[in-house]
């Protein structure tokens, strides 16, 4: 077998501080017309990585139904920020080395997509298997141009720190399944991005997979490190195929080139538990019919609105009080992923490998959630929630099976909202790669609209929460300038 890492690894250190054109990249952040005559970022090398060893053979991994509706979505696209390593620390060839080794642990990863005869796609990982890692500069760069206070998410530059960029998943038939970019600013601060197929992986899988390649990189022994599960056994033998005329494969279901803002707003611990206490203090207002059905359904059930149930609720009421074209009548959707795993019976392992997810959707009118209050918008969500359980994840897939599609992503009425990931995702935790504590969650380009949201944990480990927020530019506006919904916002400790 060919040696893991080829032989341009380099030993990266500091880039050289800024020049003059800092100002320019300054000024862009906030969405003018500047553009910089040559790269902000620069690839300077690129490794192919394979698996290290005699690693064990999967063999043939069928896409389920819960991957198959991800094939036109784009590749998932997440890194951290890191502070400045030591100097001298060779971390080009650091973290190939473990990359190496967390492919040995996760083969699928370095695979490709296969359509068979009989139109099922499998993941198919043999002796071809790899990856590529980029190594990254950007001298004229430093952590606080990314890392702006109460500023909108500077896209033009987190663009590029992320290689296959809007890759769309489908495109796993004829490139890699996952690709990784170091790139290290003017100030020693250093970028690690990870991109992967969505229809490979969901969220709890794509940070098992970083958090091993951060543990073996720091120097975690074999024993602590925890292999996936393989079993394709999230509901059977489906015999339910997704077919593509020709070969081109489907599109994303949006428009990836609508003007968009993007910010990233702290909520901290102490408000998210404002907000959950909020949210428990279920009322009955005006509308009897309505509240006695979301407050019976919850008396029902013993558990607390959660915390994040309760964020959700505060986010779905403010952004659609931003939508000043929405009628009165206009029907509102929340939509979140459900992590299944632990949900259906017999559950499945929580190192189930592959997309272990529902999207859950809760309704309401624009009317409905002006005139009701916060507690009863959090019961909305937190009924939706708590009633998708075994019986409702398998009519959902039972419902797929009958009519595959892929999953349509998007906001296509301008009233939807969507929340991705979660803030019990170990973003922080367990991705030390050696040299400290990762300082922020930033992602690229991938899979974002108007009303798409992310929610990462907070930095400090506290229980605070970063909601990664889209918005169409005079929505976003409006709803910075919302006093109740500012309420709760805190001002992120960078």
């Amino acid at each position: 077998m060919a040696p893991p890492v080829s032989a341009d690894a380099v030993v990266v250190e500091a880039a050289p501080a800024a020049a003059a054109s800092k100002v320019a990249v300054l000024n862009q952040m906030v969405c003018t017309s500047v553009v910089p005559a040559a790269p902000i970022v620069t690839v300077v090398s690129k490794q192919t990585v394979v698996p290290e060893g005699v690693w064990a053979a999967t063999g043939d991994l069928k896409l389920s139904v819960s991957d198959m509706p991800m094939l036109s979505c784009h590749y998932i696209q997440k890194g951290l920020f890191f502070p400045k390593p030591p100097v001298g620390m060779p971390i080009t060839a650091s973290l190939a080395t473990a990359l190496a080794r967390a492919l040995a642990v996760f083969p699928a990863l370095a695979g490709r997509l296969v359509t068979l005869p009989d139109d099922r796609i499998v993941i198919r990982c043999d002796e071809g298997a790899s990856v590529e890692l980029y190594h990254a500069v950007a001298p004229a760069l430093s952590l606080a141009d990314f890392l702006v206070p109460d500023a909108d998410v500077p896209t033009r530059l987190t663009k590029d720190l992320f290689p296959m960029d809007r890759t769309v998943s489908y495109e796993g038939h004829r490139r890699r399944l996952t690709s990784f970019q170091v790139t290290v600013l003017g100030d020693g601060a250093v970028f690690v991005g990870f991109v992967a197929n969505h229809a490979v992986v969901d969220g709890t899988s794509f940070w098992h997979f970083f958090n091993t390649w951060a543990g073996l990189c720091r120097g975690a022994e074999a024993p602590e490190v925890q292999p996936p599960d393989f079993r394709r056994n999230f509901f059977g033998d489906s015999t339910a195929v997704l077919r593509f005329p020709g070969s081109e494969g489907p599109a994303v279901t949006f428009d990836a080139a609508a003007p968009l803002r993007e910010r990233v707003i702290h909520f901290s611990a102490a408000a998210i538990r404002d907000m959950k206490a909020a949210a428990n203090r279920r009322k009955t207002s005006g509308r009897a019919k309505d509240n006695a059905e979301v407050n019976g359904k919850l008396a029902h059930d013993s558990r607390e609105i959660s915390s994040f149930q309760s964020l959700c609720a505060h986010m779905w009421r403010a952004v659609t009080r931003a939508r000043l074209r929405l009628s009165a009548d206009a029907v509102t959707t929340f939509r979140m992923a459900v992590n299944c795993r632990h949900r259906l019976r017999p559950s499945i392992s929580p190192l189930y490998f592959g997309n272990a997810i529902q999207s859950v959707a809760t309704h309401a009118t624009v009317s409905e959630l002006a005139s009701e209050d916060f507690p009863w918008a959090a019961a909305k969500l937190h009924a939706t929630v708590v009633a998708h359980e075994d019986g409702a994840i398998r009519q959902a897939a039972a419902d797929w099976e009958a009519a595959p599609r892929c999953f349509p992503l998007g906001n296509p009425d301008g009233a939807a909202l969507t929340m991705g990931s979660s803030p019990r995702f170990p973003m922080y935790d367990g991705n030390d790669f050696g040299w400290g504590r990762a300082l922020a969650v930033r992602s690229g380009r991938a899979n974002k609209f108007d009303g798409k949201m992310s929610a990462f944990p907070g930095q400090a480990g506290d229980g605070s929460v970063d909601v990664e927020v889209c918005l169409a530019p005079d929505t976003m506006a409006r709803l910075l300038g919302d006093e109740e919904f500012l309420q709760y916002v805190s001002r992120a400790p960078l």
